[in-house]
């Protein structure tokens, strides 16, 4: 295991510098749990070791931060280093981490108390946008309703002018614990206190409005920014705009799910767009330009003599743009050559002469001699 002051996090995690992101958060798994100073009492040591793990992990599963390393071999300011907690890959600490592990109360004696306001449920919503509107991004107005903090009691649950009590079950803990023992010695395992939900508190005058539970059902509306190049079935996160947390905790996380319109003309294909051009007999033959609506506008486009059915075109730049990166797509039009049916006579005259010219054999016109008689036999 590298030193702490080891700068190759890629070496402290123990993984190539081509690893994918499954790959680093299993070395960091194997390697937190080895470290985590809760499973190594009486070694202090391992708590140095386990900080410069974390870090390299919190830089490395991130893939801005990652390709900032990659291209200066350092973790930018303010993107974990310095004061930033270093604990950060579970979203709370040693906690967090040992709870993953070992469960909530961890081995030992070493959990930490879960007592406090828990965050609230991340929601979901589904949205429908126009084509278009995927393509180059768009503003979308949405609507939910969902539990937010109670503007009666401000959260606390409790009734104006009255406040929560600690709880005569757990003493204030959130939890409740359980000791036993195993080949591996003294366990301790934990629960949620079921008295009080896991908040340390009784509440012994609920609030009228939200029952006790500090929160509401409320519906608000706000914008949601659609990126240029989304698809259909893509999912925007929305940080803090779920479900408000029990009793005054933090808001959960809303997940926006797109769908997209199907557009009359075009189709995608990734970052391409398809459509196609109808073009008579005569145009495919000789040439000719005509105006193509394109999702930027009209443009002219040049179909050049002797086209076939089925000739691509391709327009650069007039696709979808590459989400989160520079560039866009290109459009392919396909062009169709489209075989008149209902030619004049003098039009048919015509097409018979230049297939004469052209030493071409074509059905015989109609009310000719043999279309007499077919017709004489029916």
């Amino acid at each position: 295991m590298p030193a702490a002051s080891s700068d190759d996090f890629y070496a402290i995690l123990g993984v190539s510098r081509s690893a994918s992101e499954d790959d680093i958060k299993k070395a960091y798994l194997r390697l937190a749990r080895e470290l985590h100073p809760d499973a190594n009492q009486g070694d202090p040591s391992t708590e140095d070791r386990f900080k410069i793990v974390n870090l390299a992990y919190e830089t490395l599963r991130d893939p801005e931060r990652r390709r900032q390393y990659d291209m200066f071999g350092s973790v930018p300011r303010g993107s974990g280093g310095g004061g930033a907690d270093p604990f950060g890959g579970f979203g709370g600490g040693f906690g967090d981490l040992f709870d993953a592990f070992f469960g909530a109360g961890g081995m030992g004696g070493g959990g930490r108390s879960r007592s406090g306001p828990r965050k609230g449920e991340d929601a979901e919503t589904t949205v429908t946008i126009d084509f278009a509107g995927a393509v180059f991004g768009v503003q979308h107005e949405i609507t939910v309703r969902l539990p937010q903090t109670c503007s009666t009691c401000s959260g606390s649950g409790a009734r104006p002018g009255t406040t929560p009590i600690r709880c005569s079950a757990c003493g204030g803990a959130g939890e409740v614990r359980k000791v036993r023992q195993s080949i591996l010695g003294q366990m301790v395992t934990s629960a949620p206190c079921t008295r009080c939900g896991g908040t340390g508190e009784e509440i012994p005058s609920p609030c009228p409005d939200c029952k006790g539970e500090g929160r509401r059902r409320v519906e608000q509306s706000f914008v949601v920014d659609v990126p240029a190049g989304v698809d259909d079935g893509a999912t925007l996160r929305l940080p803090g705009r779920g479900a408000g947390g029990l009793r005054g905790g933090p808001p959960g996380d809303l997940y926006v799910h797109l769908k997209v319109r199907p557009h009359p003309a075009f189709t995608r294909h990734g970052s391409e767009l398809a459509a196609v051009v109808h073009v008579a007999m005569t145009q495919a033959a000789l040439g000719t330009a005509v105006h193509f609506d394109t999702l930027d506008g009209v443009e002219e486009l040049d179909i050049p003599a002797g086209s076939q059915n089925g000739r691509e075109i391709r327009l650069r730049g007039r696709g979808v743009p590459n989400l989160g990166g520079r560039g866009r797509g290109d459009l392919v039009v396909t062009v169709v050559v489209d075989t008149p049916d209902d030619l004049s006579k003098e039009q048919e005259e015509l097409l018979r002469r230049l297939a004469e010219i052209r030493g071409e054999t074509v059905a015989h016109a109609e009310g000719g001699l043999m279309s007499k008689l077919r017709g004489a036999f029916k």
